[in-house]
């Protein structure tokens, strides 16, 4: 970039220099858009220098015209009167036109104009050959090189256009040739003298010109970058001060600073540090800031306006300067920052409702606390877990479940000795631990103190409710002493109370951990028969006492685990606790008894409704309807030819919301629902109304003692009656003999499964029993019924 700026009234060079080579002749840049810039700064000077110069030619040539008067009379005094008069004119014009010349090259056209004008008429005025003629024609040259600021070219041109004007106006033959050579000499002489002097002169100017114009720029880079410094300082956010290394004597700051410090920091007379700082610190920052040169990250508290006090970050470093080296630092205010990371620290450390430790910072200290144990002193663990917290919050809402969350919380912690510790896991669940001697015995005294305390009513809203806890307790050393272990010892332990009825205490037992494991091998081996096909369905027949047909089928699982050993769900009882074994054996059981029915339909063989079990786990999706009659449909049967049968137990477990709007489903697709086992669960009546219920399974554990129980008696003609009396079918499961199937016919049962008729049967003996069926007479089996 190149160009020029106006200052006070000069042009000045503003932009880089460029290719500053001058030419070796006539001392100009080499670089012509360097030239031109010099040239047009220096266009002012030389239209000043033009009217300076036009004007002394009209004055000087009206003084010689006044002079001229004395060649009044002779043949030379109107050539000599023409040639002023000329002159004259060519120079006013020129001091006219030279206002107009805006440009360097209109200013050198003007110039060249008065040269060639005034140089032309001098030629004429010469031809006098007086000694003053000859005088002009060294002299008006010389005025032409010195005095007119044009490019060189130009004034070279002109230089010599004027002498050989001059010389051809002055010399003729009368002065012979040896006069005129002289003259020619001197004349060429004079002229590459003063282009030596132009050179030099326009050399000296433009290094001149350049230098200046560097040190200007170099200026201008200086102000700009000391402007740009001092705004960046004072823009910068953060707080910056710079002071007097050896005093700490406050030198300069930005308005973050003085903001931060709550007025001008000019008004401290001792050292910055120490009135900002402790001593200790203060003296600790000084200390390695003088040593080390530069202190990073260093956390302090400083003290601003009002008293207030702030936690901040610094970092400081020397600098050197004149007359004394000063430091510079910056600060950091990180109040607010440790503020939100305590607030964070606590909430990943505490529980958001009761203020309690969790789970991970119980975790810690526990894990620390069997590391500190020292020799004769136990740690017991009590794993506490509140009974009947959902009831709570189904019947009193949420806020009466917080509230007894944050109540027993507060026992709890009353409880506790000052060295113990308590802690919510999360949900219904708290973890206390107590120190001592005897570990289980004062853990057991805790135990029996938090049972009683629980059992005191908790007052919210203007109600009263109770909560009741289960606690597995489980003591370092003497079962375990890492932290994982004892955790599991003591869930094993809570697990064994809620078996045995809640509300009780259950010091961990070995014989537990056994327990889980053959659950857990057993889980494994059930996994390995579901991947080698070994889970099959075995299908129970349902006869009608009536007229002895097959009415329907029940499908009962098995494990085959070789062809002469099929396992009955008692002996994997356990592994059908499991939700995900569950469902995934009951996606089986569904798969193979719908390309059963399939296969029977197709081959003609009636079989009436088939009964799949679901197990309360398969409730907790919510997509179990829609997962059945997806199964359904790939095997090309219709929903109609199954009945569903669910166990009271799945209106008590979590996924009980789930029940209703499954078994709607279910039912609007042509599936019949049947409740299982009725009577021996916590169902209501309430049920049986709500619920899209066709069929009531008399629970076997009634039907085996009906000859000889009357309780049992009682039971059994109530549940028929009540099938009867609300339009449901009744089926007594467990028949074994003929005179409990006279009974249930006589108090008109309609429909009933055992080994009597039937033991359950593989699906190829099904097959084969469903075939013969077909051709048996319904009499013929009434008949043989009847008679046995």
């Amino acid at each position: 970039m190149r160009g020029t700026s106006r200052q006070n009234g000069r042009s000045e060079p503003t932009a880089s220099a460029g290719d500053s080579r001058l030419t070796a002749i006539g001392g100009e840049f080499v670089d012509p858009a360097l030239e031109a810039a010099f040239r047009a700064s220096r266009l002012g000077e030389a239209r000043r220098q033009a009217r300076i110069l036009f004007a002394a030619s009209v004055i000087l040539n009206a003084l010689f015209l006044l002079s001229d008067w004395r060649f009044a009379g002779t043949a030379h005094f109107a050539v000599a009167v023409s040639a002023r008069f000329v002159v004259i004119g060519v120079s006013l014009l020129c001091l006219g036109a030279i206002h107009l010349a805006n440009t360097p090259r209109r200013a050198d056209l003007i110039y060249a104009i008065w040269q060639w004008g005034t140089a032309t008429a001098v030629a004429v005025l010469v031809t006098s050959q007086s000694q003053l003629a000859l005088l002009v024609v060294m002299l008006l040259p010389t005025i032409f090189y010195l005095a007119v600021p044009i490019s060189f070219s130009w004034l070279l041109a002109g230089g010599i256009g004027s002498s050989l004007l001059l010389f051809f106006g002055y010399a003729d033959m009368s002065i012979g040739w040896q006069v005129g050579l002289g003259l020619a000499l001197a004349v060429a002489s004079l002229n590459i003298a003063l282009m030596i002097v132009v050179s030099r002169a326009n050399r000296m100017e433009r290094q001149f010109w350049a230098t200046a114009g560097e040190a200007q720029r170099a200026n201008e880079r200086l102000r700009i970058s000391e402007d740009t410094l001092e705004k960046t300082f004072q823009a910068v956010p953060l707080p910056l001060v710079v002071a007097r290394l050896h005093d700490g004597l406050h030198v300069k700051s930005n308005a973050a600073a003085r903001r931060f410090y709550g007025g001008s920091l000019d008004a401290l007379t001792g050292g910055l540090c120490d009135s900002c700082l402790a001593p200790d610190a203060a003296d600790d920052f000084m200390g390695r800031l003088r040593s080390e040169g530069s202190v990073a990250g260093f956390e302090t508290t400083v003290c601003v306006t009002g008293g207030e006090e702030r936690r901040v970050v610094l970092a400081a470093a020397a600098i050197p300067m004149e007359p004394a080296p000063h430091l510079v630092a910056a600060l950091v205010d990180v109040t607010e920052r440790r503020v939100a990371e305590d607030q964070a620290r606590y909430a990943a450390t505490h529980d958001a409702l009761t203020g309690l430790p969790n789970r991970a910072a119980f975790q810690a200290r526990l894990g620390a606390a069997l590391e500190a144990r020292r020799r004769g002193q136990g740690i017991c663990l009590l794993l506490i877990d509140l009974d009947g917290l959902k009831d709570v919050n189904d019947t009193l809402g949420h806020d009466a479940g917080d509230a007894a969350l944050m109540e027993t919380a507060h026992r709890l912690d009353a409880l506790l000795e000052p060295d113990g510790l308590l802690a919510r896991l999360g949900g219904d669940e708290f973890v206390a631990v107590v120190q001592g001697a005897a570990p289980v015995a004062a853990g057991q005294r805790l135990a029996h103190a938090i049972l009683a305390e629980l059992r005191r009513p908790v007052l919210h809203a203007g109600r009263h409710f109770a909560t009741r806890a289960s606690i597995g307790l489980a003591a370092c050393p003497d079962h375990d002493c890492s932290y994982g272990e004892l955790m599991k010892d003591a869930d094993l332990a809570l697990y064994a109370a809620k078996q045995q009825g809640r509300n009780r205490t259950v010091v961990y037992a070995p014989v537990m951990r056994q327990a889980v494991l053959e659950r857990v091998a057993l889980n494994r081996a059930m996994r390995a028969a579901l991947a080698e096909d070994q889970i099959v369905p075995y299908y129970q027949p349902k006869v009608s006492l009536v007229t002895g047909r097959i009415e329907g089928l029940e499908a009962l699982v098995r494990w085959r685990r070789s062809p002469h050993s099929v396992l009955s769900p008692a002996s994997f009882e356990a592994a059908l606790t499991d939700p995900e074994l569950a469902v995934l054996i009951g996606e089986r059981m569904v798969r193979r008894v719908s390309t059963d029915v399939r296969g029977w339909i197709e081959a003609g063989h009636p079989c009436g409704r088939i009964a799949i079990n679901l197990a309360p786990a398969q409730f907790a999706g919510g997509d179990l309807a829609a997962t059945l009659l997806r199964q359904f449909h790939a095997a090309g049967v219709e929903p109609t030819h199954f009945d569903v049968e669910i166990t009271e137990t799945v209106f008590l477990g979590r996924s009980s919301d789930h029940v209703a709007p499954i078994l709607d489903e279910l039912y609007r697709a042509g599936v019949r629902i049947a409740l299982d086992d009725f009577g021996t669960g916590y169902a209501g009546l309430i049920h049986l109304k709500q619920l899209p219920i066709d069929t009531i399974k008399i629970d076997q554990s009634f039907v085996k003692d009906i000859e000889r129980d009357a309780f049992d008696t009682a039971i059994v003609c109530a549940v028929i009656d009540l099938g009867r009396n609300l339009g449901m079918r009744v089926v007594a499961e467990g028949l074994e003999t003929a005179g409990q199937a006279r009974f249930l016919k006589e108090k008109r049962c309609e429909l009933a499964q055992g080994f009597f008729f039937f033991r359950p049967l593989d699906g190829a003996e099904m097959t084969e029993l469903l075939r013969k069926e077909g051709e048996e007479v319904a009499a013929a089996r009434l008949a043989t019924f009847e008679t046995r």
